[in-house]
């Protein structure tokens, strides 16, 4: 049996930590789907489909991954996409027991469905999208967080 995956965020913008997530989660499963959260309660900095293509090239030397967006319940959107496993990543405690939460929640309404915890590697355990954009329009180094492509995006972006 195959088993598909669904990484889910907003990745506002897409980070050297999401991408080690997703590689890890990869390397696990047959197939992993990076899956850009559309949420209307929040105020994004990129579009959608800037965070869908942001993801995409960063992601785009690994043949399992597929980038993807949804909106409303994950649930739904992992029973729609035939997945298996919901990956989740965690860099400190904190993370653990929001992301323990919704793991149970996600099991009470899908006990079919599996949450699989990847820890990132320390070097970005203290990298969050909303620190890069604050980082950066500050005036900030983000350069070594964010591949290439994303930071002329943040410079594109914040120019305006």
């Amino acid at each position: 049996m195959k088993v598909r995956a669904v990484y889910p965020g907003s990745f506002d913008p897409v980070t050297n930590g999401h991408i080690y997530i997703a590689e890890r989660a990869a390397a696990v499963f047959d197939e992993v789907i990076v899956s850009v959260l559309v949420n209307s309660n929040k105020q994004s900095t990129f579009t959608v489909s800037e965070r869908c293509e942001m993801a995409q090239e960063a992601l785009k030397h690994v043949k399992n991954i597929t980038v993807d967006n949804f909106d409303g319940l994950l649930i739904d959107y992992a029973r729609r996409e035939k997945a298996n496993v919901i990956i989740r990543g965690l860099r400190a405690m904190s993370d653990f027991e929001y992301e323990f939460q919704m793991a149970l929640m996600n099991r009470k309404l899908a006990p079919e469905i599996e949450t699989f915890f990847i820890v990132t590697d320390p070097k970005y355990s203290y990298v969050s999208s909303s620190s890069v954009r604050e980082i950066f329009s500050f005036g900030g180094s983000v350069k070594d967080v964010v591949p290439d492509f994303v930071f002329r995006k943040l410079q594109e972006h914040f120019k305006k």
